[in-house]
């Protein structure tokens, strides 16, 4: 008697410091087998919905068993509630898989004893499996060693259990106040871009909580979407909710630099790299280091340019024009087009692979005729600015005026759209509200039967003094010139190439003139 109870407390001792639950049954069984000389000895552990028993020795799926499968012996344990042996002649008639598995591990013993493990509420734990080759089990499960040991090891079994659900409470808990804080940032952040990123449409909202997500990543981001839509603003977003909103964020026009300037813009060059280089300067790569890059119309990019735009983009390492050693860059790139870059791809005229390295994040923008429940905020927005930089300006927008904004396709998009209300700001009276009339929602030119220029209606032209007023000839010429480029730029929606053709002139020349003037794509 002495000795058993030496037995029983270092057995109780041994299962008490498990701390996880398959220790503790590992510890049990192991100890079951060597108290009573057993051949194998098992715990399955019945699941949360009550409907399988897993045997974590057995592994993969031989291990699981249907509690509604009457083709092995637990399910009839688990429905009686009650223990049963059970002899080796009666388990060959069982054809389970997992059953027949088992009794191959176990050696295929002269009997079993089954017995379900319940705690003091009733509650199923999972079944005990005892295997030997014992003629009477009554003599092991009427010992007050076996009781003691069942009793301790189906509390601490309960007491595993609880912890194990306090630790996935506490684990569900956390998930669920990290996904609430991470939803009120994101909230916030939309708020916060929507003072900038104006638009109440649902496009708007679901281009608003992508941008913010965008930021917080460092992957590269591909903003499409035709000219005038906002792009840039989208790009300024990116970098202002980034990690490097404190570093620069420097602006790259890959359509209004020349071929010829803009490898060494962006790579910068040391004193004598070229003729004229008269002195080193910087690139703008290693200006936008610790920052964001914005290479704006990547699609005019020439094509030898791209290949080297590919190796700095994987290497962030890059050589100024003349210089013998590589520099590094930490940026984060953000690019933007208008053009159909799968097209450009399909023609030659755009690497594919710097089209996926580019486009690790892509982004579209869309044009403002596919959301005009956007126009009244975005009217507001523009008169709200006007009002602010002239110091007084108009207290809204008439839903007539709204109305008739509704009617037109705007091809120069958001751009058109603020030009037009700033011009309508400009014509009328401080305080009121702008009304349809005052809105010039049609081209100033257009192309005559002999597809030559002609005026639409003979008005003043906006930026060129009437001409009883010019005093500067070369100045008012230069206003002209820029009018009429920006107007043609309308015309064709901000596409540079039509534009160029149309007034017979090179894209490069436009570019450069769009550049002199400020002219910037409508």
């Amino acid at each position: 008697m002495q000795k058993e109870l030496h037995t029983g407390i270092d057995l109780a001792v041994a299962l008490i410091k498990q701390d996880t639950l398959p220790a503790l049954l590992n510890t049990a069984t192991r100890q079951l087998e060597n108290a009573f000389g057993l051949s194998k000895c098992w715990a399955l552990e019945l699941d949360l919905s009550g409907r399988t028993l897993h045997c974590a020795k057995l592994g993969d799926d031989s291990g699981e068993f249907d509690c509604n499968d009457f083709s092995h012996p637990f399910a009839h344990v688990l429905q009686t509630g009650q223990p049963r042996e059970l002899t080796r002649a009666a388990s060959y008639r069982l054809d389970h898989t997992g059953f027949q598995t088992l009794l191959e591990l176990s050696g295929r013993p002269r009997s079993f004893w089954l017995e379900p493990l319940k705690g003091d509420d009733g509650r199923t734990l999972g079944v005990l499996v005892m295997c030997g080759d014992h003629s009477d089990w009554q003599t092991i499960v009427t010992q007050p060693l076996y009781s003691g040991l069942k009793h301790l090891l189906v509390h601490q079994w309960i007491s595993q259990l609880q912890t194990r659900d306090q630790v996935w409470q506490r684990r569900l808990l956390k998930r669920s106040l990290d996904h609430l804080h991470d939803a009120e940032t994101l909230r916030q952040r939309c708020d916060q871009l929507a003072q900038t990123l104006v638009g109440n449409s649902d496009a708007m909202t679901h281009l608003r909580a992508q941008v913010v997500r965008a930021a917080g990543s460092q992957l590269s981001v591909l903003i499409q979407g035709e000219t005038g839509c906002g792009k840039d603003v989208v790009a300024r977003g990116i970098h202002d909710l980034s990690d490097r909103a404190s570093a620069p964020l420097v602006v790259v026009n890959c359509a209004a630099i020349p071929d010829t300037l803009l490898e060494s813009e962006l790579f910068g060059h040391t004193k004598g790299a070229f003729s004229g280089a008269d002195q080193a300067k910087e690139g703008l790569l290693a200006q936008a280091s610790g920052g964001t890059l914005f290479l704006d119309e990547i699609g005019d990019m020439p094509l030898a340019l791209q290949s080297k735009l590919l190796r700095v983009l994987e290497s962030r390492r890059f050589r100024p024009l003349g210089a013998r050693e590589e520099q590094h860059s930490d940026f984060r790139l953000v690019a933007a087009t208008h053009q159909p870059l799968q097209e450009g791809i399909e023609e030659g005229r755009f690497r594919r692979d710097l089209f996926y390295r580019l486009s690790q994040f892509p982004l579209r923008v869309l044009p403002l005729r596919e959301r005009l429940e956007d126009l009244e905020a975005l009217s507001r927005y523009f008169i709200r600015l006007y009002t602010e930089r002239e110091g007084s300006g108009p207290l809204g927008i008439s839903s007539h005026a709204l109305g008739s904004l509704a009617a037109y396709h705007f091809p120069g998009n958001v751009r058109e759209l603020r030009n037009i209300i700033e011009l309508a700001c400009l014509q009328t009276p401080a305080g009121d509200d702008i009304q349809a009339e005052v809105l010039r929602l049609h081209d100033l030119f257009d192309e005559g039967p002999d597809s030559t220029l002609t005026f639409v209606e003979a008005k003043a032209v906006p930026g060129v003094p009437p001409t009883d007023d010019i005093r500067d000839l070369k100045a008012a010429a230069q206003a002209f010139e820029a009018t009429i480029i920006r107007e043609r730029l309308r015309q064709y929606g901000g596409n540079r190439a039509q534009a160029a053709e149309s007034l017979g002139l090179p894209k490069r020349t436009l570019a450069h003139k769009c550049l002199k003037y400020q002219v910037t794509d409508v």
